[in-house]
């Protein structure tokens, strides 16, 4: 019985051709090869699983081939070939860094460096893990690595090139190698079925391409271990079973059921994929990946980025008509919000269901959203049913109340009408003053896919259970009223201190001391300016202006006045602190001391 050899190890590539998914570094080493123009110092640098060893011994083989073919490979047939294949070359070395990382290793390698090679041309070292070196060890090698013999030539490979120090960087070429892309993987593994008489599905040779996540060394060992598994037969099905990967039709089961806003089969649904032993984090991450396919399946131009087989990209195409851009983004945001806050919630699965059903139910929020308001009933007739469920009405002018923050391609603002006690009619107002229309409320104006944005109300719980009047003053603090009398500075003054006494009576010391100490001067008609010291002043004072417009207006019966406040900029004295500030600012109250600094040419120290 011949004895097993992985695939990662059987299939090993021997020639530049043969490398998967890295043409970008191939192509350059043979046209090297070919132009006799190669570096002292090479550094494969990238992922694990992506060739950096394999290149590394394919370029060493190929540098002391005797008969290089015209396409820059080598013959595989000559002695320095042979040699290399069988393990016997004594002009290639291989190096582990990892488990001789130290200065003695490294200085054991520099006296190698100084005998020739036999019989060909150059004499390579290739060090695997050189991040792995000591500082001093790298150090060490920085003068062999600059300024080689003619013959020797290093090839470094790592997987983590930001730990390797910049001065052994600049001595080498440096080539990144990238992650294999899932098709390339997939195309490479169903070459290697062929040979060995395996049967496969093209769609678990994509499963195991999409696990391995860019390594070709994971994907075959994902492969060997499925053909152990499923005996020579790998299925879509024995890939799934066998790596513990949730199924697509669960994904775009559960996604027909979200847009038929099915509450009670989406959770039995995601019940019987807990049961499966999937855990919810899991769940929640892939219906992400779910949506963003879906989302760039809308656009042939997006196609491309669908890393999936034929018969799922059809799928995909398929459910990607029925399902709305507006729906899909906010499908992502719940995810993604219901993904970050999964590991620190004490009831997860809670958290996964909470998300599906806001899920399920936007579909009809957007349908909510989307209904002209004609077609709604007017305030007054909700106003004379009973308020025994909740009913839908459109935003009225004086009837605020808490909003539903959605996302729709066509946003239309509308509130929930809840049942509220009955709130007394208010008391008639004072001639010539009046209450005006409360302010909107802030927006958020949040972009679609389509370039529109959409206008979001910020809702707000303490509105719930006030009355209108409580409502108006805390939006609009400004007393409005139409009288324009006559008064005199006297009466303005007057009316200023009676103001102060009154902070003085609150106990509002602060503002006591702005009012005493910086009475306000006249800029314009009705137009007050109150110069105060700091910024500390001017927010005080701004907090308290709204009382105090509303005091002096109706005490003047004149709306029109008006108080701006700013800080005096040269009442700001920048503190000295170093030693020359603070000579500078001595010498400025007495010039005498800059005449006895110079007389006897003193230091500020």
């Amino acid at each position: 019985m011949d004895n097993f050899i992985v695939s990662a190890r059987k299939y090993r590539p021997a020639t530049f051709e043969s490398v998967v998914g890295q043409q970008h570094i191939t192509n350059t080493l043979k046209n090297a090869i070919k132009n006799n123009q190669l570096a002292q110092a090479f550094l494969f640098c990238g992922p694990r699983g992506v060739g950096k060893t394999t290149c590394a011994r394919i370029l060493a083989k190929t540098i002391n081939c005797e008969n290089l073919q015209p396409n820059g490979e080598a013959c595989g047939v000559c002695n320095s070939c042979l040699s290399f294949q069988n393990g016997n070359s004594f002009n290639v070395h291989e190096l582990d860094a990892a488990s001789n990382n130290s200065v003695d290793d490294i200085r054991s390698l520099i006296e190698q460096v100084r005998i020739p090679p036999q019989a060909v041309r150059y004499k390579i070292y290739i060090i695997d893990e050189v991040h792995m070196l000591s500082q001093a060890a790298f150090n060490a090698f920085l003068k062999t690595l600059e300024e080689p013999p003619h013959y020797a030539i290093f090839i470094l490979a790592t997987t983590e090139k930001h730990k390797i120090l910049p001065t052994i960087l600049s001595r080498c070429q440096i080539f990144d190698f990238n992650r294999i892309r899932v098709d390339d993987m997939a195309a490479h593994l169903a070459s290697i079925a062929q040979k060995e008489n395996i049967s496969y599905e093209t769609d678990g040779l994509h499963i195991i391409a999409q696990k391995a996540d860019g390594g070709l060394r994971d994907a075959l060992s994902m492969f060997d271990q499925i053909v152990s598994f499923s005996g020579s037969n790998v299925t879509y099905r024995a890939v799934i079973d066998n790596l513990n990967i949730l199924d697509y039709d669960y994904y775009f089961n559960i996604t027909d059921r979200l847009l038929n806003g099915d509450n009670a089969k989406t959770l039995l649904l995601f019940d019987e994929i807990l049961n499966r032993g999937f855990d919810g984090a899991h769940f929640i991450s892939g219906l992400s990946e779910h949506f963003r396919n879906l989302l760039v399946g809308k656009d042939q131009a997006t196609l491309k980025l669908l890393e999936v087989s034929e018969g799922i990209k059809s799928k995909y195409l398929q459910q990607s008509q029925a399902a709305t851009v507006s729906f899909l983004l906010s499908s992502m945001n719940i995810a993604n919000i219901c993904d970050l806050n999964y590991k620190l919630s004490k009831n997860q699965r809670l958290q996964v269901e909470l998300a599906l059903l806001k899920m399920c139910n936007l579909l009809s929020v957007f349908n909510l959203a989307a209904t002209p308001l004609t077609a709604m009933p007017s305030t007054d007739e909700q106003l004379k049913k009973k308020p025994d469920s909740a009913a839908i009405t459109p935003l009225a002018d004086n009837k605020p109340a808490p909003e539903v923050s959605i996302v729709s391609e066509n946003p239309v603002n509308y509130q929930v009408n809840k049942p509220q006690p009955v709130v007394p009619a208010p008391p008639p107002p004072v001639p010539a003053v009046k209450q005006e229309a409360p302010a909107e409320r802030p927006k958020i104006s949040m972009p679609n896919l389509n370039g529109a944005s959409a206008s979001v109300k910020i809702p707000s719980l303490k509105d719930m259970g006030k009355t209108q009047e409580a409502l108006l003053e805390e939006e609009d603090p400004y007393i409005k009223g139409d009288a324009r009398d006559s008064y005199t500075p006297d009466q303005f003054f007057k009316c200023w201190s009676d103001f102060a006494a009154r902070m003085k009576t609150e106990g509002k010391k602060n503002l006591l001391t702005i009012f005493i100490s910086n009475p306000p001067k006249l800029v314009g008609p009705d137009s007050y300016e109150v110069i105060v010291e700091n910024k500390v002043q001017e927010n005080l004072f701004r907090d308290e202006r709204p009382n105090m417009l509303n005091f002096l207006r109706t005490a003047l019966r004149n709306f029109n006045i008006e108080i701006s406040v700013r800080v005096d900029e040269k009442a700001v004295v920048k503190k000295p602190y170093t030693a020359s500030e603070k000579f500078q600012h001595m010498a400025a109250k007495n010039p005498a001391l800059a005449e006895l600094r110079t007389k006897f040419n003193l230091d500020f120290d």
